[in-house]
């Protein structure tokens, strides 16, 4: 079972549309797939496969902290352990945690000396499957809105999509990432074979594939580069981000294409090939 993962750092470079159609290349193959779609705050491979969220077959809880102000000393340990500054705490008053910013870590509890703070469960993000044919499989992850820490969810979906994926004896698992080099990005990223960088030859392309790989040398994963759009722009401005990266080619190019952008807009990307 080969894990592959698909990022760019920057949104809007088409990498989800590369990631449909790579499942779409596999499947024709005869492959057995799961593509995974881990941009949990804005989910869009469903859109792009023409389907809707339907039942989520998962709910994610997460646990964070609920203070005992009969038990509380006002000793402010626990805003001194946490790392997400997810807790304040004012002169003399009891501390307050903030729940968006809050990863669920237990230090807070933990630390506390006089257990005036306990773990409470809450559901932070839900977990979707569609079945699209008897090749490929969707899966989505939803995070509640206004979260700020979402990386559990993540976590939580690879730790379902992991036991999904033998119980139906998968080829390839396609992860999804979100933009960015944030926690929930390199949370899908982690244990991945290897990475296509989805890119565009443009300044904040160039910029971005230059972040992303920065990332994935610190996590030593190899990647691969799609460079889109390679028809528009200057392909030229990202051949120093390649060297500086010891990086030799360009895996493909992809150029223009009203027919993608069609398939795009209308929702029509299942079973299209370039």
């Amino acid at each position: 079972m080969k894990k592959i993962a698909v990022t760019g750092g920057k949104g809007g470079t088409g990498k989800s549309t590369f990631a449909v159609l790579l499942v779409n290349k596999f499947v024709k193959q005869g492959k057995r797939v799961v593509l995974v779609d881990c941009d949990i705050e804005c989910p869009n491979d469903y859109l792009l496969l023409g389907r809707k969220l339907s039942k989520p077959v998962k709910k994610v809880y997460a646990k964070f902290p609920e203070l005992n102000k009969l038990k509380c000393q006002k000793c402010g340990k626990c805003v001194k352990v946490c790392k997400s500054k997810a807790i304040f705490m004012a002169p003399g008053q009891h501390p307050q945690f903030l729940k968006e910013l809050c990863s669920g870590c237990g230090a807070c509890w933990i630390i506390c000396p006089n257990k005036a703070i306990r773990a409470k469960s809450d559901e932070i993000g839900k977990i979707f499957v569609d079945k699209l044919n008897k090749k490929f499989y969707l899966i989505t992850g939803l995070a509640r809105p206004a979260l700020e820490e979402t990386s559990p969810i993540v976590r939580e979906m690879k730790k379902f999509v992991f036991d999904f994926a033998k119980k139906i004896r998968v080829d390839y698992i396609i992860f999804d990432t979100a933009a960015g080099t944030h926690c929930p990005v390199i949370m899908a990223l982690l244990d991945n074979d290897f990475a296509y960088i989805v890119t565009e030859p443009t300044p904040l392309g160039s910029h971005d594939l230059n972040l992303i790989l920065g990332l994935l040398k610190k996590m030593k994963l190899p990647a691969k580069i799609i460079l889109n759009q390679a028809d528009l722009g200057n392909k030229g401005s990202i051949q120093p981000i390649l060297k500086k990266f010891n990086i030799k080619k360009i895996t493909q190019e992809i150029p223009y294409s009203k027919k993608i952008v069609r398939a795009y807009s209308q929702g029509k990307l299942l079973g299209f090939q370039l």
